[in-house]
């Protein structure tokens, strides 16, 4: 009996160090364990990770599409689900999403690219380079002026946080028709009502002066200029911010849906607000090396679109944390990162990336409720490529001496039989 005891033991200590020390190399299996390790909470213990299947399901996301960077090199991109619920269609790695504010480090990025250019100053009051439009002033201005580089870190004091965009068919508004808030447009005059300069808040409608300033400067249309600096250059080849989207790539464009999984009429919204990032679409995958573009930008590797100096800068704290652009957060050693969410009707997503480890996700659903699904994914990608620590191995270590306890009492329950 002790023999067989022994004999036991012995197994479960290799099946237990096997599963917290085998080497695992192949991305498929790596991509197994993201796809059944998501978490609900960081903390959670091994035994709680679920399947993304099954957390689609429960949140109800038709579709959902994921890159990942490691080694400086998207590593793997991949679709799961559909493009609308209840058509055979699938999601791939080549489905199409509305990015909304994921793109606001895009336009950040173009806008300090035309900082390097001449063209811009990050410091200087909009209204000395605004041409077809000018920001009302008023007794806030009076005390600080709005300058791109507040516009760019939410710090200008503009009002309008986001928008809503406009269901097929609807008149779609002038860009000085958002600003300055008249029919058609559905969103409020974009104006300044604290002092610049004085506190972090969110406004998209500070980024639609940003695309103002850049089409005056430019003379180009915003989407052909964002073409010329950002999406070519560093090869975003399915990005697009043309709104409506041509019906030429409808076929590989992912349907919007609310939060209870039905689709939305018509499909999605359209979005006039080029600046706000709101008409942006584009797949995972461009995001990936949008990101990658800033990463090597940032260590110095590539000025194709912007210099070290300049890339510093975006990834540069202003106020509570923010960049020009991205939101900026360390963990520690050398886990500080870069990252954006983004919603519009029908969408939610995110990307993170950590230059000095040279990683990265972005994740893109096709519903309301996939933001409570991209933190599971984000939870699961993090454990998987260390952004976080896995904990697996210690609760490993705790499974053992809670076996090897079992065993120690079965043990002395055998002798004492024995002994008896």
């Amino acid at each position: 009996m002790n023999r067989r005891l022994i004999l036991v033991l012995i197994m479960i200590v290799l099946f237990l160090f096997g599963c917290s020390r085998s080497p695992e190399t192949a991305i498929e299996r790596r991509i197994r364990r993201v796809e059944n390790g998501l978490l609900a909470d960081m903390a959670d213990p091994p035994w709680r990770r679920m399947t993304l299947a099954e957390r689609m399901a429960h949140y109800d996301v038709p579709g959902v599409s994921i890159a990942v960077i490691n080694d400086h090199q998207i590593e793997w991109a991949k679709g799961y689900g559909l493009l609308q619920a209840g058509s055979p269609d699938p999601v791939t790695a080549e489905t199409f999403f509305q990015t909304g504010s994921i793109a606001k480090p895009v336009i950040a990025a173009a806008a300090l690219h035309h900082v390097e250019q001449g063209l811009l100053d990050l410091d200087q009051d909009v209204n000395q380079s605004l041409v077809s439009w000018q920001l009302p002033q008023n007794q806030f201005t009076a005390e600080e002026k709005v300058t791109l580089r507040r516009l760019l870190s939410h710090t200008a004091g503009v009002t309008v946080h986001g928008f809503v965009g406009y269901a097929q068919g609807e008149e779609i508004p002038t860009l000085q028709q958002i600003l300055d808030g008249e029919p058609p447009a559905n969103s409020p005059p974009i104006r300044v009502d604290t002092i610049p300069g004085s506190q972090f808040r969110y406004s998209g409608g500070g980024y639609m002066i940003v695309q103002q300033l850049l089409e005056d400067v430019t003379g180009a249309p915003f989407p052909d200029m964002m073409k010329d600096t950002i999406l070519e250059p560093w090869g975003m080849s399915a990005a697009t911010l043309q709104s409506p989207l041509p019906e030429d790539r409808w076929a590989n464009a992912a349907s919007g849906h609310y939060a209870n999984g039905s689709p939305m009429p018509g499909r999605w919204h359209n979005y006039p607000e080029h600046g706000a990032g709101a008409s942006m679409w584009a797949t995972p995958s461009d995001m990936a090396t949008f990101a990658l573009g800033v990463m090597q930008s940032y260590a110095g590797q590539s000025d194709k679109v912007l210099s070290q100096e300049m890339a510093v800068q975006m990834l540069s704290p202003q106020i509570t944390g923010r960049g020009l652009g991205p939101s900026l957060g360390h963990d520690g050693a050398d886990r500080f990162y870069f990252m954006h969410d983004g919603i519009n009707d029908g969408y939610k997503s995110v990307f993170a990336a950590y230059p000095q480890r040279g990683q990265g996700v972005v994740i893109m659903t096709n519903a309301d409720s996939g933001d409570a699904l991209w933190r599971e994914i984000l939870n699961s990608v993090s454990v998987e490529y260390g952004y976080v620590p896995n904990n697996s191995a210690h609760y490993a270590a705790v499974a053992l001496a809670l076996a090897l306890a079992v065993l120690g009492v079965l043990l002395l329950r055998q002798k004492k039989q024995e002994d008896g």
